[in-house]
């Protein structure tokens, strides 16, 4: 008994120091704002929630470029390239709910239709009609479900290392895994190292010293934005149609894929799904760029995208 109650107090002190040394209280909103937001930053009600967005450029283009980020990320990682697209085009790019500045859904629903109604919501809401989508990974896929179910308002279409299609990845990050993992991903609501936020990043990147401090505190401070660590946790609960896929081929609209060629997540593999799918397309390969091009290599993943909406009909 003497050494049963030994080893319960050493795990007590073994837990409690983990508390200690990484567990974070959420941040609110109001704290993260100064930060993360800038004279091109608005919000606006849609289902519940004070979304997060930035309208800039030509503000009378018509045919706005809508960037919609992927998992556990904002619409920062399209810093880059608004700086260039802003110059000739309007732009327009949200915090996804779960993430950012906007914070989770109020009913805790992370389904593709739903996220789908909510981009839906947020262009009438802007009076958007039509529109060319542009989205990186979970956002590509929003975007390519977004045009099946709404066609006559999207123009155009550009997929960022894009989901969708059945996942054979070849490196997960490790916050995705334990947000997958029943228990843990309880802990990781509360018990959030900074060191597994680096080494996230680290993983969807090539070039890992592109990977800076100040990156990392970015999706480390609005990973703790109050409601997005259980966001997290409840986006990857859903269960959504796995078939879905095979409806790309009903899409039309030209569409532009570009992949990085080193991407661990989602493998260049799937990039040759979509262009053997899709009826109206061109692809671009980045190489030495992992799944975010657009933040790895920014200048080199938008020459594309430039000429492909100069170019395509």
């Amino acid at each position: 008994m003497r050494i049963l109650k030994i080893i319960l107090i050493i795990i007590s002190l073994i837990i409690i120091g983990i508390i200690l040394l990484f567990g974070h209280m959420d941040i609110s909103l109001n704290e993260l704002k100064p930060k993360y937001t800038n004279k091109a930053s608005s919000f606006i009600l849609v289902d519940g929630m004070e979304v997060h967005y930035r309208d800039e450029g030509d503000l009378n283009d018509t045919i706005p470029i809508i960037l919609i980020h992927g998992t556990a990320s904002s619409l920062h990682t399209f810093d880059a390239w608004t700086e260039i697209l802003k110059k000739t085009n309007r732009v327009i790019r949200m915090d996804l709910p779960a993430y950012g500045l906007t914070g989770p859904f109020p009913d805790g629903n992370y389904s593709m239709l739903h996220y789908t109604a909510f981009l839906k919501e947020f262009l009438t809401a802007l009076n958007i009609k039509q529109c060319v989508l542009a989205g990186n990974s979970l956002g590509g896929q929003i975007a390519w479900n977004f045009t099946l179910e709404q066609p006559e308002m999207a123009k155009k279409l550009i997929l960022i290392d894009a989901a969708g299609y059945p996942l054979k990845s070849k490196s997960v990050p490790v916050g995705f895994k334990i947000g997958r993992m029943p228990v843990l991903n309880k802990i990781l609501t509360f018990i959030t190292p900074r060191f597994i936020v680096r080494s996230s990043v680290e993983n969807v990147y090539f070039d890992k010293s592109k990977v800076t401090d100040s990156l990392v505190d970015r999706y480390f401070d609005l990973t703790l934005r109050a409601g997005n660590r259980q966001a997290f946790v409840d986006r990857f609960k859903m269960k959504d149609d796995e078939n879905a896929y095979i409806k790309i081929k009903n899409i039309v609209q030209p569409t532009l894929i570009i992949w990085g060629e080193n991407d661990l997540l989602i493998p260049v593999e799937n990039a040759y799904k979509f262009q053997k799918d899709l009826p109206n397309n061109s692809l671009f390969l980045l190489d030495k760029c992992g799944h975010v091009p657009m933040e790895e290599s920014p200048k080199e993943s938008l020459k594309p995208v430039i000429d492909f909406l100069e170019n395509s009909k």
